[in-house]
């Protein structure tokens, strides 16, 4: 049986995503947002920031395991750009405060 050290890490993982310098929505993971988004400022950090800059992050997830954070981040890079507007205005505007799934 894990520890609760082992649990709080376990469940420290967050899922992101970055409104990007060319309006695009890009979605990733980590376990330290700021770290994650200095590398890809940087150009440190995914490929995809080559030839775009991140602007902000606009959506983030925390308490996730590796695993959860994972299987969310595919769920949401497969939705429409539409459908990520809407879960970013949801979260923006106070209305749904999202936990992970």
């Amino acid at each position: 049986m894990p520890d609760s050290h082992t649990t709080q890490i376990a469940s420290y993982w967050q899922v992101y995503i970055i409104l990007c310098s060319d309006d695009s929505l890009y979605t990733g993971i980590t376990t330290d947002i700021e770290r994650r988004l200095r590398q890809h400022t940087d150009g440190t950090g995914a490929k995809y920031f080559r030839g775009r800059q991140p602007v902000k992050v606009v959506y983030q997830e925390s308490g996730h395991t590796r695993n959860t954070a994972s299987k969310r981040e595919l769920e949401i890079k497969a939705l429409s750009r539409s459908e990520k507007n809407i879960l970013i205005s949801s979260v923006m505007n106070g209305i749904n405060k999202k936990q992970p799934f």
